[in-house]
């Protein structure tokens, strides 16, 4: 691979670190996919990603536990191709719990092509105590990560990147409501905008509140989509 090719792909590791990052789900999500609201529940998101109109893989959301204390585990797999080879690998694993609106602990390995990166994260009395590859840094007690099955997480002015250990400022307006492509058909959604340092997406739900998918602008005038299977 030459070195121009692999400059094509140097944007990859900016857009996704703010790709995996943690869960909050609402009831409303919880009755629409269960059939119940129980105490013990298990959802899953899974989404083929595009880069433009070209698969590159997939990343994968399970969430399980009670309205109290709750575990995502997130899983991501990209592979960017050129020429049938391998021009970018991106691989990321992430474990999460959230006591009620709060994230409680994390830990995130990944390997972005080849860069090895990893974040411990605890929540004590007093800040939230980040551990991340070669910093550390803490940050206030009750914190949120970019918790997309949630709306609510559209409220804040900061939030937590668990692949780096940073808060990122972001900035959130409403777009109009158009359409997002579901398993093949386009379905009636609202869509927000949310930009920040290196970040330029877009997030849609549908009518009654439930997450779609994302679109993320990125340098190049490329595309990379969010679509579920």
């Amino acid at each position: 691979m030459t070195d121009s090719t692999a400059s094509r792909y140097r944007y990859l590791p900016t857009l996704l670190i703010i790709l995996g990052l943690s869960w909050l789900a609402s009831p409303a999500a919880l009755a629409d996919e269960t059939g119940s609201t129980a105490d013990q529940q298990r959802l899953e998101w899974n989404f083929k990603v595009y880069l433009d109109d070209s698969p590159i893989g997939f990343h994968r959301f399970s969430l399980s536990g009670d309205q109290q204390q709750r575990q995502l585990v997130t899983e991501a797999d990209f592979q960017v191709k050129f020429l049938f080879i391998t021009a970018y690998r991106y691989q990321h694993q992430n474990t999460e719990t959230w006591q009620g609106d709060c994230l409680e602990r994390l830990e995130s390995r990944t390997d972005a092509n080849g860069k090895l990166l990893s974040v411990v994260g605890e929540r004590g009395p007093e800040s939230f105590q980040v551990v991340a590859t070669g910093t550390q840094a803490s940050v206030q007690s009750c914190v949120k990560s970019f918790a997309y099955w949630d709306p609510r997480f559209l409220e804040e002015s900061r939030l937590l990147n668990s692949q780096t250990g940073e808060l990122i400022p972001v900035v959130i307006e409403s777009l109009p409501g158009l359409s997002y492509k579901v398993r093949g058909k386009e379905v009636p959604a609202q869509g927000y905008r949310m930009r920040g340092k290196n970040l330029d997406m877009e997030i849609w739900y549908s009518p009654d509140r439930q997450w779609l998918g994302l679109v993320s602008n990125i340098k190049g005038d490329r595309t990379l989509r969010y679509e579920l299977i």
